[in-house]
């Protein structure tokens, strides 16, 4: 490594932020970028490990050490190639990312980890700036055509892969732009819409079709596709949102938390939000605000954080999240040992910018006017049971109901399955017992002959990185079963041939 020591001289340090006050007035990014002397120092802080945990920590196996050291030396062409062997998108999981490399960073058994996530995203923005990022081009065509259906990350990585192997591929995307939940879950305070618009149009000139408003099964008959390609992937999310079926579920003002999402991003790109593409039968026919209201997110996760940022940019008076589940600590315990992904409190930018969180608490019923308008909430508090120190039973605190004023409730309780109606259900398609497609993870192959299935919509709800990870070990599969042989890269190098 270029610097030895300098896990023992350096701390980790977070790169600076627009104050609250102020990034709450508008919808752009708002983390500062380090100066270079502060990312030469974190890089610095790699400890070249004699067993870098952090590989297996990686979904996508990205090779960090290496690229740590690039940066540490300034090579920037060098640390850019690195990360994108394994990565397709590093501006993508540079900002969204949760960074399950980082919990298996050896350095944080005693000390903070190094901040990969913050230097992957450095590397790629740098390497944008300086030109490096080039449209990749195959020399040979094979004469093979796929269509891949859905262009979120899990879409948009085997799409960038099979290009690569010399396919022609188009990419189907119901709405009016590619990008999935990236484009239409995610909001532009965490992630910017030209960042990503940047890829598309670099995906394009390497020879990928986006066919947009193009909602198979609808619009675009998956008959057809199978017809006139040699490969279909299955690559469309686990798109149903989890429901909260408890008296006073069809009130005005209890909604899912991808309905207030979606709008909002649709107002800051400047499109209609209530634009109903290809027979949509989920979107709303009024737009949703948090201004002026009392506002309650029903759930924890990062969608919950989205709601609440969301929520303050658009004014609301107060903003409760709730949880079911007890307060998790604010360090590994004894049941959360390293190198595993930790179960640790996080408070997120959108929660420094004011939230109320309340944490073992249940929704019993929404309480409406006389006009069926939501105007509070009756809670009741919990109490959990441990089993090995995990949460396992919990029952209700007796007198611990309340009733909570609010005019707009935000269901982000995660997502169950892959939406049915429509590709699915004329694919008459094998599914799990959870509900999505069914395809074993060693070969991504559906039981419909040429049909593969990856991100979401084969393995649940789950993170952007392991969407882009099963694009790419998809993308392999589907080239194997084309060709006979593959030379895409492979997380396992024992699958290289």
């Amino acid at each position: 490594m270029g610097k030895p020591t300098g896990f023992l001289e350096y701390t980790r340090v977070s790169p600076s932020k627009t104050a609250a006050t102020e990034r709450v007035q508008h919808y752009n990014e708002f983390v500062k970028p380090f100066e270079p002397q502060e990312l030469n120092k974190q890089a610095a802080r790699c400890m070249n490990c004699g067993v870098p945990f952090c590989h297996s920590g990686c979904p996508l196996g990205n090779i960090i050490p290496e690229f740590n050291d690039a940066v540490y030396r300034e090579s920037w062409q060098e640390a850019y190639e690195i990360l994108s062997s394994t990565n397709n998108f590093p501006e993508f999981t540079g900002r969204i990312c949760p960074a399950p490399c980082e919990s298996s960073c050896v350095l944080g058994i005693n000390q903070p980890p190094v901040s990969i996530e913050e230097i992957e995203k450095h590397i790629i923005e740098i390497a944008f700036d300086k030109g490096y990022v080039k449209p990749r081009i195959p020399v040979l065509r094979t004469g093979k055509k796929i269509a891949v259906i859905g262009s979120g990350p899990a879409g948009l990585a085997a799409a960038a892969q099979l290009n690569q192997a010399g396919h022609h591929v188009m990419v189907f995307e119901r709405d009016e732009k590619p990008g999935g939940l990236l484009r239409y879950g995610i909001p532009d305070f965490k992630l910017e819409k030209n960042i990503i618009d940047r890829r598309i149009s670099l995906m394009e000139e390497e020879g990928i079709v986006f066919k947009c408003n193009a909602n198979v099964g609808v619009n675009v008959s998956i008959n057809d596709l199978i017809r006139e390609n040699n490969a279909i992937v299955l690559a469309g999310g686990s798109t149903i949102p989890r429901d909260l079926p408890i008296p006073g579920r069809e009130l005005n003002g209890v909604h899912y938390a991808m309905h207030f999402l979606k709008q909002q991003n649709k107002l800051v790109a400047g499109s209609d939000p209530l634009a109903k593409i290809n027979i949509e039968s989920n979107v709303l026919d009024h737009l949703l605000s948090a201004k002026d209201k009392h506002v309650v997110v029903i759930g924890g996760g990062d969608t919950g954080s989205d709601c609440v940022g969301t929520s303050n940019r658009q004014g609301a008076i107060s903003i409760t999240q709730f949880e079911l589940m007890p307060k998790p600590p604010e360090s590994r315990s004894t049941i959360m040992p390293w190198p595993t992904y930790p179960m640790v409190l996080k408070t997120t930018t959108s929660h420094e910018e004011g939230c109320e969180r309340q944490w073992a608490v249940a929704t019993k019923e929404f309480i409406g006017d006389e006009n069926g308008n939501l105007k509070a909430l009756k809670t009741v508090e919990l109490e959990w049971k441990s089993e090995d120190g995990r949460p396992s039973k919990f029952t209700e605190r007796v007198g611990s109901e309340k009733i909570i004023p609010c005019e707009l409730v935000l269901l982000a309780m995660g997502f169950v399955a892959p939406q049915k109606d429509g590709m699915l259900d004329t694919l008459d398609i094998e599914l799990d017992d959870r509900g999505n497609v069914m395809a074993t993870e060693k070969a991504f192959k559906t039981n419909i002959g040429k049909i593969f299935a990856c991100g979401d919509m084969r393995r649940g709800q789950s993170l952007v990185v392991w969407a882009i990870s099963e694009g790419r070990e998809c993308a392999r599969k589907v080239d194997e079963f084309l060709m006979g042989v593959s030379y895409l890269e492979s997380k396992d190098s024992s699958l290289l041939v």
